[in-house]
C-alpha cells in the first residue's frame, strides 16, 4: 500500500492509526520490524510526516491465527455463495490487532466450511461492514466470485441499504441528502469528519418517520458507505446519532452504543441474478431507548 501524506508535522504512527484502522503499537511494531517506508527509507515511530511524503506499508503477518468460534449467529439467508446476517449488538465484524476472538469472522469460520478470500485472512467473507454497536444487516461471500460481484455492486451504488436512527432534535424537514466529503479527522485520528483535504465524496439521504419532543427517528439511504458515514453526516448537521459515545454532544443513556440500525439490505444475486431485499425489526438495545421518548 502507498500512501501520499497531504498534512504536515504529524507523528507517522499518529498518521496511520486511522488510515491503516489499528492501534498505535500495532503501527509502531510494524515499523519496528521493517514494514513501513518513507520515500523508502525506514524511520523512527516519533517521524513527522510531511506534505507529499510517499508512505510505504509492506502486508504485516498477524501473528496468530484467527480460529473457528462456536456463536449464536440471526443467519436471515444462506445458499452456496450468500450469507445475510443479522449483526447483534457489541459484535465486532472482523479481527484486528488486539481483538482476535469474539468476531463475526470467528463465528462465520465455525458455520461455514469455505468463505472468500478475497480481503486477506483476518476478514474471510466481509463484503461491508457495519460498526461494532450498529445492528442489524450485511452480507456475507462464501467465495471469491460471489465476493467480486457484491462488492461491484456496492462500488457502482446499486445494493439497498436502509438504515432507522434515532438522532437528537427536531429534524424540521421531512426529507433531505447531505453531500459533504469524509476524511480523517485532523483533531483525532481515530475519528472521521467532513473536510474537504484527503476525503472521499459522501451522499446520505434521510427522511423523518416520527419526531418527538427531544429526538427524531428516521430512516437513512445510503448511497456511498464511508466509515462512519452516518454518524459523521448526522452530527454534522446538528443532530447527532442518539447514545453515540463518538459523535454526540450529549450524555449516553446507556453503555449499549448509538442508536442505528442496519434495517433493510438488497442485492441482485450474484449466481441467481435476482433481487433479493431482506429487512429486520429493531433490537431491543434499541427499542428500549426508544421508549424513553414516547
Amino acid at each position: 500500500m502507498k500512501i501520499e501524506v497531504k498534512e504536515n508535522n504529524v507523528r507517522i504512527d499518529t498518521y496511520l492509526i486511522g488510515i491503516l484502522n489499528e492501534s498505535r503499537s500495532y503501527i509502531q511494531k510494524m515499523n519496528k520490524d521493517g514494514y513501513i517506508k518513507v520515500n523508502d527509507k525506514e524511520v523512527k515511530n516519533s517521524y513527522m510526516v510531511r506534505e507529499n511524503d510517499i508512505i510505504t506499508v509492506l502486508e504485516y503477518k498477524v501473528e496468530t491465527d484467527i480460529l473457528p468460534e462456536k456463536m449464536d449467529l440471526d443467519i436471515v439467508y444462506e445458499d452456496d455463495d450468500v450469507i445475510v446476517i443479522n449483526k447483534k449488538n457489541g459484535v465486532v465484524v472482523h479481527p484486528s490487532s488486539g481483538h482476535l476472538s469474539h468476531t463475526l469472522v470467528n463465528g462465520l469460520m465455525y458455520h461455514c466450511k469455505q468463505l472468500s478470500d478475497v480481503n486477506g485472512k483476518t476478514r474471510p467473507g466481509i463484503v461491508h461492514r457495519i460498526d461494532a454497536y450498529t445492528t442489524g444487516l450485511l452480507m456475507v461471500a462464501k467465495n471469491n466470485k460471489a465476493h467480486n460481484i457484491l462488492a461491484k455492486q456496492l462500488s457502482d451504488k446499486t445494493t439497498t441499504r436502509t438504515y432507522i436512527a434515532l438522532v437528537w432534535g427536531n429534524i424540521k424537514n421531512d426529507t433531505g441528502t447531505i453531500d459533504a466529503p469524509i476524511g480523517r479527522s485532523k483533531l483525532d485520528r481515530k475519528k472521521m469528519a467532513v473536510t474537504l483535504e484527503n476525503s472521499k465524496e459522501a451522499i446520505t439521504h434521510f427522511k423523518v418517520l416520527k419526531r418527538y419532543e427531544k429526538a427524531t427517528l428516521i430512516s437513512v439511504n445510503l448511497e456511498t458507505g464511508r466509515t462512519h458515514q452516518i454518524r459523521v453526516h448526522m452530527a454534522y448537521i446538528g443532530h447527532p446519532v442518539v447514545n453515540d459515545p463518538v459523535y454526540g454532544n450529549h450524555k449516553l443513556i446507556d453503555d449499549t452504543g448509538q442508536c442505528l440500525h442496519a434495517k433493510t439490505l438488497g442485492f441482485i444475486h450474484p449466481t441467481k441474478k435476482t433481487y433479493m431485499e431482506f429487512t429486520s425489526e429493531l433490537p431491543e438495545c434499541f427499542t428500549n431507548i426508544l421508549d424513553k421518548f414516547a
